[in-house]
C-alpha cells in the first residue's frame, strides 16, 4: 500500500503551514493537511545548535504527487533548507484511503 504517503513538513509558524496547506489542497497536490501547532525543534545549522519553535504539517497524498509537493513547498516555505519528507502508509481503512486517493487526484 506505499502508492499514498504522509509528507512531512516542519514550518517556521501557523501561517506559513496554512499557506502550504491550502495551495497543496486547492492542487489537488494532496487530499489533507493536517497542522500540528506546536514542537520544539533542536538541530545543528551554521555550526550552533539551535532551539526552536516550529509547527508541523502533514500532508496526506500519493506517491506520485512528491515531486509537485516538494517543488510547490519549497517555492512557498520560508526555510533554506525545509523538511519535506515522505512517510509510507503501510496499510489503513480502505474507505479512507480511497478518498484520499480520489481527492489527491491532479
Amino acid at each position: 500500500m506505499t502508492d499514498r504517503i504522509f509528507i512531512y513538513i516542519a514550518c517556521g509558524d501557523i501561517k506559513e503551514a496554512r499557506k502550504i496547506a491550502g495551495h497543496c489542497v486547492t492542487e489537488r497536490l494532496a487530499a489533507c493537511g493536517n497542522i500540528l501547532h506546536s514542537m520544539e525543534s533542536v538541530y545543528w545549522w551554521d555550526g550552533d545548535i539551535n532551539h526552536e519553535q516550529e509547527v508541523v504539517l502533514i500532508l496526506k497524498t500519493q506517491a506520485k504527487n512528491f515531486k509537485d509537493v516538494e517543488k510547490a513547498v519549497k517555492s512557498i516555505h520560508s526555510y533554506e533548507c525545509p523538511c519535506i519528507v515522505a512517510l509510507p502508509i503501510t496499510d489503513g481503512y480502505q474507505s479512507y484511503l480511497d478518498w484520499l486517493k480520489s481527492e489527491s487526484a491532479k
